[in-house]
C-alpha cells in the first residue's frame, strides 16, 4: 500500500434536473489496496457518488456540476462507464449484478477478460459454494450466491478500483459476514483497491482500513475506520439498526442540541 491515493474526489458536485443537488463538496480519498467505506442511511448521496466515480449517472438529468474526480493522477470526470471499464474501474452495481438465465460457469466465462490476472478456479477457491453450482442457472442462486457471483465476475475484469454497492442489501447477518470477511481476504491477498458503498456502517467499517459517513450528500465524518466504530455520535446515529437510523438524523439532532445549548 502506498501514501499516495490511486482515486481521489475533491469537492464534487452532482445535481439532479438542474436544480437538485444530490452531493456537495464531497471528498475523498482511497488508497492503494486499502478498503475504504463509504456509510450512511437510505438518500444519503452514497449510490450518487460512486454512479458519478464509475461513470454510470442514470440520465442526461444528472451531471456532475463541480470539483474533480482523478485516478491514478489522471482526470476522470465525465467520461463513460466502458472507458473506466477499461480503465480498470469495475463496478459491481446494487441490482441486476448477474445474467439470470446463464449458469454460473457461463457467467463467470462471459466476465473473464484474456488478460485476467485470476483464474476462475481461484474464484471458486475463494467462494466454493460457485463451484458446487457451477451449471446452475444464475438467477436460482440466493442472494449471497449471486453476491459471491457478481464479485468473481467482477475479479476476472481485471480491476484497479473495485467499487461495491450495497454487498450487505436483503441478506442475513451469517451471509453479510461471511461475504465481508471473504472480501477482506481477496483485498489482502491481491493487494486489490476497494470502495465499498455500505448503508450497514458496522458491517463495512468492520473489515475497512478508512471510513466516510455522508449525511445529505456530504460528509459528516471521516477517519480510521476503527476509531469511526468508536465515536460515539457514529455509534449513536449509524451503529444501531436499520430502523433506529432511519428515524435519526444526524444533522438535524445536532442542530436541535445546539439551540438546547443556546437557549438553555
Amino acid at each position: 500500500m502506498t501514501d499516495a491515493p490511486l482515486l481521489q474526489v475533491r469537492q464534487l458536485e452532482v445535481v439532479y434536473n438542474r436544480v437538485a443537488t444530490a452531493i456537495q463538496g464531497v471528498s475523498l480519498d482511497v488508497p492503494e489496496g486499502s478498503i475504504v467505506a463509504l456509510v450512511g442511511t437510505n438518500g444519503a448521496g452514497k449510490t450518487t457518488t460512486l454512479r458519478a466515480i464509475s461513470g454510470f449517472l442514470p440520465s442526461e438529468d444528472v451531471a456532475i456540476t463541480d470539483g474533480s474526480i482523478t485516478l491514478c493522477g489522471e482526470r476522470i470526470n465525465g467520461r463513460m462507464p466502458h472507458q473506466l471499464a477499461k480503465a480498470g474501474v469495475i463496478l459491481v452495481p446494487e441490482r441486476e449484478k448477474v445474467f439470470a438465465t446463464l449458469s454460473v460457469q457461463d457467467n463467470l466465462a462471459f466476465a473473464a477478460r484474456p488478460d485476467a490476472s485470476i483464474s476462475i478456479k481461484r474464484i471458486h477457491d475463494y467462494f466454493p459454494h460457485l463451484r458446487e453450482r457451477s451449471s446452475q442457472l444464475a438467477g436460482f442462486l440466493s442472494g449471497g450466491e449471486k453476491q459471491m457471483l457478481a464479485i468473481g465476475m467482477a475479479l476476472l475484469c481485471r480491476p484497479v478500483l473495485l467499487l461495491i454497492d450495497e454487498l450487505s442489501l436483503g441478506l442475513a447477518p451469517i451471509a453479510i459476514k461471511e461475504l465481508m470477511q471473504r472480501l477482506q481476504q481477496i483485498s489482502r491477498e491481491l493487494g486489490l483497491t476497494i470502495l465499498l458503498v455500505e448503508q450497514n456502517a458496522k458491517a463495512a467499517l468492520s473489515i475497512a482500513d478508512h471510513g466516510y459517513v455522508l449525511e445529505g450528500g456530504r460528509v459528516v465524518f471521516s477517519g480510521k475506520a476503527a476509531d469511526l466504530l468508536s465515536h460515539p455520535d457514529v455509534r449513536e446515529f449509524y451503529l444501531g439498526s436499520a430502523g433506529q437510523a432511519e428515524k435519526k438524523n444526524y444533522r438535524d439532532i445536532k442542530q436541535y442540541r445546539r439551540k438546547r445549548r443556546w437557549w438553555g
